[in-house]
């Protein structure tokens, strides 16, 4: 462990080199290749074969962010032996394929070519018999890129109801939750729509807690939700009177009994189905935490499961939690300590009040910043590993405890730009947003606290 003096402008490069490391832990495309391999007539993911000379047909199909990725490794290991494939991405996420078709689609809201790529798939996998295989490829994005409204439902509607969801500061389990009951293609679904044929699902967590039935909505996944747990989301969030008519009408009807259920953990259409999870948020904690002791920090994992610690996910408020913690517990007065680096995964939420411009990792990093100005050296980032950080370009921020004097310099109010929800605005001109593209992976955030005495 080094424990020599570490510099601001060091801190800094530090921080992005541990993200790095993080994102590239998981990429997408290598975490299939890791889990999967021919051997003879076989494919095997981790330690189960699926007899390839006894398919009389091999479907890939699929959606998510980083679904190209998967994409495309699964053609390097399958070749022509895929008779055909369609896959549904986020627009300007997309890799040059041979055998799957790739279609770009609307997300955070489901958009036309979303629908329409998804009753491709629906298709592909009706179209399976029981000699079949179909592989799914599942990344978060999942959801809002195969948008498949179920009798009754407009599309437009499916559409509102995300928007109300996104801007009410709902978690990704009470959306989907929501989502998969409203839906013909999610809360298992699709698994009936292959059905009699064998479906092997490989699944890129974005959730915490890796629930598989909430990861993309659970389309190969029997669903452990019901229609009551829907009405406790929308009045929750006070949107009874939001929703479509449509909507709120389904799920009523189906807290009534009048339509059935969602598939249910012991349905028979789950024998021939298996659900492999290939890559999480605590992989890429774990390869961020190497990183960072190999730079001479002590390193600590401090939660991935970011709700249990305090009443709320809310991304500002557990920015002044953290910010607390490391101002009071990590560097206290009078003791010498080593660089240290606080490792958080998961994922935050925001409640919009404001008409300004940013994301859930922005808005982290901007209350950070306010929180530890003028402290000891500090230096915090946040930003999604897929990339994209709310209606934005950016993945993320970087800051430290200089943060706020330089914005003052510039005329900037941290505090005003915070309650408008504006922090893409308050980062530009600090040259401090975090810029990846497209990263070919979708494992939630990564939140790296840096702190070092003078």
């Amino acid at each position: 462990m080094n424990s020599g003096i570490k510099d601001i402008t060091t801190m800094r490069e530090d921080a992005l080199s541990i993200f790095n490391a993080g994102l590239s832990a998981v990429i997408a495309g290598d975490l299939v290749k890791k889990h999967c391999r021919i051997d003879g007539g076989n494919l095997i993911v981790d330690e189960k074969a699926y007899l390839l000379d006894r398919c009389k047909n091999i479907y890939v199909i699929g959606a998510g962010k980083a679904a190209a990725s998967m994409a495309k490794a699964m053609e390097e290991i399958l070749g022509d032996r895929i008779t055909r494939g369609f896959i549904n991405v986020k627009y300007g996420h997309t890799v040059d394929l041979k055998y799957i078709e790739i279609n770009e689609a609307g997300h955070p809201v489901p958009d036309e070519n979303g629908l329409n790529g998804a009753k491709q798939i629906l298709e592909i996998a009706q179209n399976a018999n029981a000699s079949d295989l179909v592989i799914c490829l599942l990344t978060g994005g999942a959801s809002a890129l195969m948008p498949c409204p179920a009798d009754g439902i407009s599309f437009k509607d499916t559409q509102d109801t995300a928007n109300h969801l996104l801007e009410c500061g709902a978690t990704i389990h009470e959306i989907n939750t929501i989502r998969k009951h409203i839906s013909a293609i999610k809360g298992g679904e699709l698994a009936r729509a292959a059905s009699p044929a064998t479906v092997l699902t490989l699944i890129l967590s974005d959730v915490v807690g890796d629930n598989l039935d909430v990861i993309a909505s659970g389309p190969t996944v029997a669903d452990s939700s019901v229609f009551m747990d829907c009405k406790k989301v929308f009045q929750k969030y006070d949107l009874g009177k939001k929703l479509p008519e449509t909507v709120l009408r389904r799920l009523k009807a189906g807290r009534m009994g009048d339509i059935p259920e969602t598939l249910k953990r012991r349905d028979p259409i789950f024998k021939n189905v298996h659900n492999v999870i290939i890559g999480t948020n605590e992989d890429a904690l774990l390869a961020a935490k190497q990183k960072a002791d190999s730079l001479g920090y002590l390193a600590v994992d401090l939660a991935s499961k970011i709700e249990e610690y305090g009443s709320t996910d809310e991304s500002r408020d557990l920015a002044y939690l953290y910010s607390a913690i490391i101002r009071e517990f990590v560097i206290p007065e009078g003791r010498s300590v080593s660089p240290t680096c606080i490792l958080l995964g998961g994922e935050t939420t925001v409640t919009i009040r404001g008409k300004g411009l940013g994301g859930r990792n922005q808005e982290f990093v901007l209350a950070a910043a306010i929180e530890i100005a003028g402290c000891e050296k500090i230096v915090v980032l946040s930003a999604g590993t897929d990339g994209t950080d709310g209606p934005t370009n950016a993945a993320g921020a970087i800051a430290d405890h200089n943060t706020i004097k330089r914005a003052e310099i510039l005329g900037l109010d941290a505090k005003k730009y915070l309650d408008n929800n504006d922090s893409y605005r308050f980062f530009k001109p600090l040259d401090n947003l975090i810029i990846t593209g497209a990263t070919n992976t979708n494992v939630m955030d990564l939140r790296i606290f840096l702190v070092a005495r003078e």
